[in-house]
This record gives C-alpha cells, sequence and structure tokens, in this order.
C-alpha cells in the first residue's frame, strides 16, 4: 500500500509560472510526491517532454504509480545537482519549456519517522534526503568540531544560542554518542532558557543541520547557475523557496543575473543580461491554500524569463 503522503504547494501558481506548450521540453528538478509534474504533462500533451529528478525512492516509487498513464516523462533517479550531465546522458542539449524547482524536505520526509527530520517522533539522527548516502546527521552532531557546529547553527538555522548548544552536544557526545532525534531535542531544551514561543527550541537547529547534511544551500546555488546554461530563450524558472536562507540565494542570483551591467568596471564589457524577473516580489500561497496546508504559509515562489540564448 502506498502511504507516501505530499502536499503540492503552489501548484497552479508554480505551473501557470512556466507557460507549458506542446513540443517543448520541461524538467521538473523535485519530482516528489508528483503533483506539479502531473499538471505539467498535462498541459504539454501531446509532443512535449518532462524530466524529472529526485533522489528518494519512495518518492520515485509514488509518482511513477502516480504518472504510469502518461508515455513523455521521463524519471531520473539523480539529484538535480548533476541536471546537465544527466540530460547529456538523455541527448538533450538545452531546455526549451522551462524548470520548476520546488526546494527543501516534502511532507513526507518531515513526518516519516524513521527519516529522522523531526524533533517530536524519536528515531535514529539521520535527515539523508538520498538514503543511499553515507553521511548523515549523526555524524554532524557527533564529530563535527564545537566551532563547525557552532558556524551552521549561526549561519545555516539563524540560531541566537548556538554556542550554548554547541557546547552542550560536545560535552555529551564526549561520555557516549547523541543517537536520536529526542535526544538532541531534550539536550537543546534543557541548555537554552525558556522563551514562550511558538516555535520549537530545536527547531533551527533541526534545519541547520539537515541543510549541512545535505548541501541545501550550495546545491541551490550550483543548479541555478546550470539552468541558466541550459535554458533557451523564452524558456521559463518557476522555483518555490521554504526558509529565508534559500530564497535570499535565488533573489540575489535572479537579480544578479537580470542587471544589465554586472561587471562593475568603468566600462560595461557585459553581455545582454540572460533573463528577466517576471515577478520582483515573490508570489506567496492564497489564504485557502494556507488552511488547508499550514507550510505552505513559508513558501515563496521567484520566477523568471530566459531573454536571449
Amino acid at each position: 500500500m502506498d502511504d507516501f503522503k505530499h502536499y503540492t504547494v503552489m501548484l497552479n501558481e508554480a505551473v501557470d509560472a512556466l507557460n507549458c506548450e506542446n513540443g517543448k521540453i520541461y524538467v521538473d528538478c523535485t519530482l516528489g510526491g508528483g503533483g506539479h509534474s502531473e499538471l505539467i504533462l498535462k498541459r504539454i500533451q501531446p509532443d512535449g517532454k518532462l524530466i524529472a529528478f529526485d533522489i528518494d525512492d519512495e518518492a520515485i516509487a509514488h509518482s511513477k504509480e502516480r504518472l504510469k498513464n502518461y508515455k513523455n516523462l521521463t524519471i531520473v533517479k539523480s539529484s538535480y545537482t548533476n541536471i546537465k550531465a544527466e540530460l547529456k546522458e538523455l541527448g538533450i542539449d538545452k531546455i526549451t519549456g522551462g524548470v520548476i524547482l520546488d526546494l527543501g524536505a516534502s511532507y513526507h520526509q518531515l513526518t516519516k519517522q524513521e527519516r529522522g527530520f523531526s524533533f517530536s517522533k524519536e528515531a535514529p539522527l539521520d535527515m539523508r534526503f538520498d538514503m543511499t548516502s553515507d553521511f548523515s546527521a549523526y555524524d554532524v552532531v557527533n564529530t563535527y568540531k564545537e566551532e563547525d557546529l557552532v558556524r551552521i547553527f549561526s549561519e545555516y538555522g539563524e540560531e541566537r544560542f548556538s554556542k550554548r548548544i554547541a557546547r552542550a552536544i560536545v560535552e555529551t557526545r564526549r561520555k557516549m554518542p547523541i543517537r536520536t532525534t529526542t535526544e538532541l531535542a531534550n539536550l537543546i531544551i534543557a541548555s537554552v532558557p525558556y522563551i514562550k514561543s511558538n516555535i520549537h527550541p530545536a527547531t533551527r537547529v533541526f534545519q541547520a543541520i539537515r541543510i549541512e547534511v545535505n548541501q541545501e544551500l550550495k546545491n541551490v546555488k550550483n543548479v541555478l547557475h546550470d539552468i541558466l546554461d541550459l535554458i533557451t530563450k523564452d524558456g521559463i524558472i518557476s522555483v518555490i523557496s521554504f526558509h529565508s536562507l534559500e530564497d535570499r540565494i535565488v533573489k540575489q542570483i535572479f537579480k544578479f543575473e537580470s542587471q544589465k551591467c554586472r561587471c562593475n568596471n568603468m566600462i560595461c564589457t557585459c553581455e545582454p543580461p540572460k533573463i528577466e524577473l517576471v515577478n520582483k516580489k515573490p508570489i506567496m500561497a492564497g489564504e485557502n491554500e494556507i488552511k488547508d496546508n499550514p507550510p505552505s504559509r513559508s513558501a515563496k515562489l521567484r520566477v523568471v524569463r530566459c531573454i536571449r540564448n
């Protein structure tokens, strides 16, 4: 029985932005539950092509079944960071239609107990998107130097008590390894002052560890530059981000690449910009969607159009 649960955030907004056309090539960098992919496939019949990437076996199995009646779909079990090499392997040099990138962990990953993403469920420290990877949250928590823990908690979690938490982790693991999500969450609670808040004290640290394990921010930067190399004139890039660090990267890259001058020389030597901003401010989920799926309240959609080959 398929128990894969996934909410497709800003389904219509993100796919509408692509202006899907029959006969063109589209890429879904984050297949997940297949929601965005299915709507794209419906709109590019009969001759469009969709290439969808994912590294999560459970997501791929679910979406293969969901999308089994669409013949113009290729699912690639690989990280979107390999987009250039994987498309080349498929004989595709350019993306003529558009790209959708739905960043962050899926609902299924975050809520499935054994994946170790949630501090509210007892599970081994894991947090891997790619279950074949040898590196997990356990390694970060139990092997990183104190100063490196402080850095990632501060940079990726924007955690104000990074030093206290890092010190508590190092002191605890000297006696025995920290193995589970609840062990880590309880340690965090015990090491920070009580502050009345709707946000659990472990939220930021768990986010930071997840980003480090999966190299999320580095991957976003790299894939956006790869996509800009691959997309052709009039192609659309549609990106949904879920926290400020991701959104900042997307915003900065899109802003820089859409500027007329990017060289800062006395006499500009830049080629014309590759893209133009479709929306200067991010598109947010509507009230009804937020009511049905509260995590969508943090989602931001940014869209750009390629204006030259």
